[in-house]
């Protein structure tokens, strides 16, 4: 039996910027952190390593950049497969707050269902308001020193960082969007970049209506 619309949608507000979704969701993925750094039509599909959840893949790409409440947005767009709704798309409007990263709009899609748009009043009203994530990891960390690191997409010649709080340990370059990121590696996850990617196009398939709770709470579980 499929999750209710509902119950996805809560737990795909929790996405905000970084990628809690995944753990929610039965992913075990770690946060998304590195340098900010969007291009239109890159993006890097990454392989999540969680020790009770095993090996999942997940794709991030910027899909395109528009201009909303006066500021300039980037659309970053994630695209993961869910155990029992098959391919999930989240694709937020981001835009620089300071140093802070701000959430403008959010759409997701989960499978073949209608893609749904839920504005950040309704993720307020939901208690999933986003909590402000920065940038740019190196606010947060210290710098170890430079490394190359290969993985499957490739050898990189990176800047190894530590968060203060000794929590996780990230590896990034400017040869990769949007975050940078190569490597991250936690107490319960690793993060490894598997491949880079270019032209990258939306995955949200239709066209997006607004969430309605009250409608999707009077629908029959499938």
């Amino acid at each position: 039996m499929k999750k209710s619309v509902l119950v996805l949608a809560a737990v795909v507000c929790s996405v905000a910027v970084a990628f809690p979704v995944a753990a929610q969701m039965g992913m075990g993925g770690p946060s998304m952190k590195g340098v900010w750094s969007p291009v239109v039509g890159s993006g890097a599909a990454y392989l999540m390593e969680n020790k009770r959840e095993g090996k999942r893949e997940m794709e991030i790409a910027i899909v395109g950049a528009e201009t909303s409440e006066g500021k300039l947005g980037h659309w970053m767009e994630m695209a993961f497969k869910d155990r029992e709704e098959g391919l999930v798309v989240v694709r937020h409007l981001l835009a620089l707050d300071g140093k802070d990263m701000r959430i403008l709009r959010m759409i997701f899609q989960q499978g073949d269902d209608q893609p749904m748009e839920m504005s950040m009043q309704m993720m307020g009203m939901m208690g999933q308001k986003p909590k402000p994530q920065k940038a740019d990891i190196r606010e947060d960390a210290e710098r170890v020193g430079t490394e190359s690191v290969t993985t499957p997409a490739g050898t990189f010649s990176c800047e190894h960082w530590r968060a203060r709080d000794k929590s996780a340990e990230f590896w990034f370059t400017d040869k990769v969007s949007p975050w940078g990121l190569v490597k991250m590696v936690s107490k319960h996850e690793t993060l490894t970049l598997v491949r880079v990617i270019t032209g990258a196009k939306t995955k949200i398939r239709g066209t997006p209506r607004k969430f309605d709770p009250a409608e999707m709470m009077r629908r029959p579980e499938l």
